[in-house]
């Protein structure tokens, strides 16, 4: 990481699920919680919606307004729904879309290396394509939907990765929650990891919470920050 980097800000939102499954006014305050922090860059992890069309045009509705350098992954059911249509939606937002590419953004006087690998879970990864032509060291930080994308990146290579997709295991039950995750192949459930020598954050989403199959109990919507040290990135504040 560069020594310029010591203390960078970043924000994080995942898993929104626009429509009925989450209120207009919790993504509104998240947008507006993000905003107050003033981070030196904002990522998006993907899952903007759930499976229906209809919310499309809300996506932007809601999630226009971010300050600051906007990055964006797509998710599953972003592709299951119409992931082109999100990927210009985000563009017209002034929102950098990452598909298997990186980007370089100067912030406080040093380049920012952010790679954005698509969804594995539907199978649109690539790894190798994603990091080709990028530095091979400095402040390097990965979007991917899918945690387990953390095992495929370079070994030990100082890397940081943000995702969401599993939204802290939605409801909680102890023991059987993490078993049954493990199970379906998807061992990191929420908070931080190491993972081959690289660091894994996985954010519980802001999405759901209204009952039925949205229920959420033991995993609180969360809208993540994050400062950037030399040796480590610290534990999001509340």
């Amino acid at each position: 990481m560069h020594a310029e980097h010591d203390g960078l800000r970043i924000a994080q939102l995942s898993d929104v699920h626009v429509g009925q499954a989450t209120s207009a006014l919790r993504i509104r305050r998240a947008v507006e919680a993000v905003n107050e922090e003033k981070p030196d860059l904002v990522f998006l992890t993907g899952d903007y919606v759930t499976h229906s069309p209809k919310p499309l045009p809300r996506v932007r509705e809601l999630l226009a307004g971010i300050k600051g350098p906007v990055y964006v992954v797509m998710g599953n059911h972003d592709h299951w729904v119409n992931a082109p249509y999100l990927r210009e939606s985000f563009e017209r937002m002034g929102y950098t879309v990452l598909q298997n590419e990186h980007r370089q953004v100067h912030v406080k006087g040093a380049p920012v290396t952010v790679l954005g690998i698509d969804d594995g879970l539907t199978g649109r990864d690539d790894v190798e394509a994603t990091f080709r032509g990028a530095p091979v060291s400095g402040t390097r930080l990965v979007l991917a939907h899918t945690p387990p994308t953390a095992e495929k990146l370079p070994a030990h290579a100082g890397l940081v990765q943000f995702s969401g997709h599993t939204h802290g295991g939605q409801f909680v039950v102890r023991g059987l929650t993490e078993a049954l995750f493990r199970r379906a192949g998807q061992p990191y459930i929420r908070g931080h990891y190491h993972v081959n020598g690289n660091q894994l954050y996985v954010n519980r989403g802001l999405g759901f919470g209204f009952g039925g199959p949205y229920l959420r109990r033991g995993s609180e919507p969360e809208v993540a920050f994050f400062t950037l040290r030399q040796a480590a990135v610290s534990a999001p504040t509340p």
